[in-house]
């Protein structure tokens, strides 16, 4: 029986999958593991004895070692020296007169490389930057624009919810949000109510649309006038969550009637008349 690690080497990061034999290993271990950038220090956080959808184990590569005490105080060395090329970047940014916010500074587990992460409400011409960088970190140095999204993820904040960002606690890739969306759910379509932190339209509207489209499957069409058993009724709206429409009779009234007894109120012409 396989078993497949699945671990991360960022907190907010995507998880990437190995093979875990010969070693036992469980979620919160810390391993150390090959990549295309070299050695690096992860975090296991999934264990699984199927391999995930997608993946052939012959593709996956095996965990090189369970980490040390050393690993660790490499890592911990890295991330000094990260915090201090955070804060030299953006005095250099200053410096330079650059329209770039820093947002996080990544350093290699071997330092072959440093990546420095920004945003900018456009193209920005560093390459001044990094030669400066190379010259204090002898590194190879890469800059690399972000979106806001993605800031806010790295970052990490409180949602309108109270808690804090989807984001940041669980999404590790960005699926497309449409103001679309927001319609299909009948939210009011006010910037500040339907925008996360990040000013981007809220993941939320994302995870919700499905129960809103099949719901929508059922219902009739809005603001439009049927005849019924008891006169005609048009349709004003509809609550999912009720799982109700709200009709307006021919005298201005309004009624809540449940949606699985709409199909019963419909009036359905008598085919033995028609017939005759």
């Amino acid at each position: 029986m396989a078993h497949i690690a699945g671990v991360k080497f960022r907190d907010q990061g995507q998880i990437y999958f190995f093979q875990a034999s010969p070693f036992v290993v469980q979620p919160g271990d810390a391993v150390m593991v090959k990549t295309q950038e070299g050695l690096g220090l992860a975090s296991v956080v999934q264990v699984k004895d199927t391999l995930p959808e997608g993946f052939v184990l012959e593709d996956l590569k095996p965990i090189f070692r369970l980490a040390n005490e050393e690993d660790f105080k490499v890592q911990e060395e890295n991330r000094e020296l990260g915090r201090e090329a955070f804060a030299y970047c953006r005095k250099c940014l200053a410096e330079h007169n650059l329209d770039m916010k820093l947002v996080d500074v990544e350093v290699f587990f071997d330092r072959s490389k440093i990546v420095f992460y920004f945003t900018a409400p456009g193209r920005v011409d560093f390459r001044d930057l990094v030669k400066e960088l190379v010259k204090v970190y002898r590194t190879r140095i890469e800059l690399r624009q972000i979106g806001v999204r993605h800031e806010t993820q790295m970052v990490g904040a409180l949602g309108n919810c109270g808690q804090v960002c989807c984001c940041r606690r669980f999404m590790r890739q960005f699926a497309p949000v449409t103001i679309k969306m927001a319609k299909d759910q009948n939210l009011f379509l006010n910037p500040a109510k339907i925008s996360g932190v990040c000013g981007r339209l809220l993941c939320c509207l994302n995870f919700e649309q499905p129960h809103y489209a099949q719901f929508q499957k059922k219902l009739p069409k809005m603001g439009k006038r049927y005849k019924c058993r008891d006169g005609y009724l048009r349709v004003i709206r509809a609550n999912l969550f009720r799982e109700s429409l709200t009709v307006l009779d021919e005298e201005g009234t309004e009624k809540e009637i449940p949606l699985q007894d709409w199909t019963q109120m419909l009036h359905k012409p008598d085919k033995k008349k028609e017939n005759k």
